[in-house]
């Protein structure tokens, strides 16, 4: 259902944030810009998890529409999942909210929201990329790019830098589980066994950074590392 009809009336991002002050400002102006193409009031909750780096000192500097909430949990899922429960005290969330979520080390393209809303399913994965390769070697970046393979139309990956879903059925299904890691693909799997309609796009992506040391274990960064190590041997 193309956006501006019925679905959506309203849309919100949640960007979880832990020590990110060098690449907020990065993540909220991309997401600035994708608002701008869509016709509907678009909400951004930026979630301060357990943050000591002055990221709070950002708030206020994007307008009325970027909200900064703090929690001390040291957990994405739990931060993903504080940012919609603050959303939800400010919007309806029947089926006409969309929801969004992406990382702060990372940029989306200018019509992301519109991109994402337009199926009108009840979830829409997309991908990643690494627009510049600062902290690994030419050969990982190689065997990254081999093995990441997206295909044409679908594609396999799950990233919470890049995926959105109706806010009727992420509370439908529980929402964000408070998991270290991994929390973006077990939500899909109980979208996927509740027997809702995920939309994966392969053109739907977010560049993101190619960093070292990662926020959550078992994240990107860990899996860059390992592809390293796998390079080295």
């Amino acid at each position: 259902m193309p956006i501006g009809e019925a679905f959506p009336l309203q849309i919100v991002v949640v960007v979880p944030a832990h020590n990110e002050a060098d690449h907020l400002p990065g993540c909220l102006r991309a997401l600035a810009t994708a608002a701008l193409c869509v016709s509907v009031p678009v909400l951004t909750v930026v979630v301060l998890d357990s943050c000591d780096d002055g990221s709070e000192m950002l708030a206020g500097q994007f307008g009325p529409d970027v909200h900064f909430v703090s929690v001390d949990a040291g957990n994405v899922g739990a931060a993903r999942a504080a940012g919609f429960a603050y959303a939800r005290g400010l919007y309806d969330d029947g089926m006409q909210t969309w929801y969004a979520t992406t990382d702060a080390d990372s940029a989306v393209d200018a019509d992301w929201l519109v991109r994402m809303t337009a199926p009108g399913a009840d979830m829409v994965l997309g991908v990643v990329r690494v627009p510049s390769w600062r902290n690994f070697p030419a050969a990982v970046a190689r065997r990254y790019l081999r093995g990441y393979r997206s295909g044409r139309g679908g594609h396999r990956h799950v990233h919470g830098a890049n995926m959105g879903f109706r806010a009727g059925a992420y509370w439908a299904v529980g929402g964000f589980r408070p998991l270290a890691s991994g929390e973006d693909v077990e939500l899909v799997e109980r979208f996927t066994a509740a027997g809702r309609w995920i939309h994966r796009d392969s053109g739907l992506s977010v560049a993101t950074s190619d960093r070292a040391e990662g926020r959550a274990p078992g994240g990107f960064a860990d899996h860059l590392r390992g592809l390293s190590r796998k390079a080295a041997s």
